[in-house]
């Protein structure tokens, strides 16, 4: 006999490639299949803090297209948080309560990484809002999950770009830095440099020394390698204080302007006659649609998180563990970042194919 649930689902954070395949497979599975009521909540928890409320009831119908497409169609911010909203920074999360009781949901389901799923905590804790979490970031950093969705996509992108550079670099023999996403763990970087064939990959797990970078280009030109593609994380660091080198006169000339990684190409000119090029894939690598291993993650996620509210296990997350999915307490889902593991294989296999990782 089918449940009479009735329950919110909204995406926090970040976009990222799949939020649409969760949402459709939640939608299927719970309106489709189990007859419950699935509202859309718009602009994360703002559509309950709006007046009048944001929200749309959804469909399998409505959420026809949707697999293959990048973005939320529920939209998304980090400006939402009910404990500390707007300039003023105040705590109106009681609102949020009435708004559940007003619009009659039993629960929520929160699509986003820690920032949102720490908000679902408080959530619970302080007013005892049911919330199943379902997992959110690119950057593949949250240890309770051996995979998020939007990962995948991200790395693809990456790797794509270091193809297109490295077939210019070599034209032009320049070294071409390319920064991705990962502030505290590189794994794009780590996957991307590995598949695109990078020469030195920059992690922030690892301080780098900017001279075993200069080496590595030194002895590829040696050997007549005049060129070299080097992947940055975002997050990366110079194992020395030398963030006040800047360009001056024909340094300046050698390089185009970027982002972070504009302090190693600073680094790389203050000490070689090279050219050099940044390129930041910044929000590139969160656009456009997920690739087949995020529409198949996204969607065992959606089906899964219909399956703890089933079950009753609300304060669980959905996570990807040996190949499976499972519930886990949010709570310690949120508890520890996960980096890049230095010890681990994909290091060894990296250092083994001659990458330089700078330390």
């Amino acid at each position: 006999m089918p449940s009479n649930h009735r329950v919110g689902i909204l995406t926090g954070g970040g976009d990222a490639p799949g939020l649409n395949a969760v949402i459709r497979a939640f939608v299927k599975r719970a309106v489709g299949q189990l007859r419950w009521s699935v509202v859309g909540i718009e602009d994360s928890l703002n559509g309950l803090l709006s007046s009048p409320y944001r929200v749309s009831e959804l469909t399998p119908q409505s959420c026809t297209g949707l697999l293959n497409r990048g973005g939320t169609v529920l939209g998304t911010t980090n400006r939402g948080d009910p404990f500390s909203y707007g300039s003023a920074k105040e705590n109106i999360s009681g609102r949020l309560v009435s708004a559940m009781q007003d619009l009659d949901l039993e629960g929520l389901v929160i699509i986003g990484g820690d920032g949102s799923q720490r908000i679902a905590h408080r959530l619970m804790a302080e007013h005892g809002v049911k919330v199943v979490g379902v997992p959110k970031t690119i950057d593949n950093d949250l240890s309770a999950t051996d995979m998020t969705f939007g990962f995948e996509s991200a790395v693809a992108v990456a790797t794509d770009a270091l193809d297109r550079l490295h077939t210019t670099a070599e034209s032009h023999d320049r070294v071409m830095i390319l920064e991705v996403m990962g502030r505290d763990a590189g794994h794009i970087a780590l996957h991307a440099g590995l598949a695109g064939g990078a020469d030195c990959i920059i992690l922030p797990e690892i301080p780098y020394d900017i001279q075993r970078i200069v080496r590595k280009i030194d002895k590829r030109r040696a050997v007549g390698r005049l060129f070299t593609l080097i992947v940055v994380a975002e997050g990366a660091r110079c194992a020395e204080a030398t963030a006040g080198e800047g360009l001056h006169g024909e340094a300046h000339s050698r390089i185009h302007t970027g982002g972070p990684a504009l302090q190693l190409a600073h680094q790389i000119v203050a000490r070689r006659e090279v050219d050099v090029r940044v390129t930041v894939l910044g929000h590139l690598q969160r656009g456009g649609s997920p690739v087949a291993a995020d529409r198949i993650l996204a969607t065992r996620f959606g089906v899964a998180a219909v399956d703890l509210i089933e079950a009753g296990r609300w304060g669980e997350i959905t996570v990807l563990r040996n190949n499976a999915v499972i519930g886990v307490p949010i709570a310690e889902a949120i508890s520890v970042y996960r980096q890049v593991d230095l010890k681990g294989e994909l290091v060894k296999v990296a250092r083994a194919v001659g990458v330089e990782l700078g330390g």
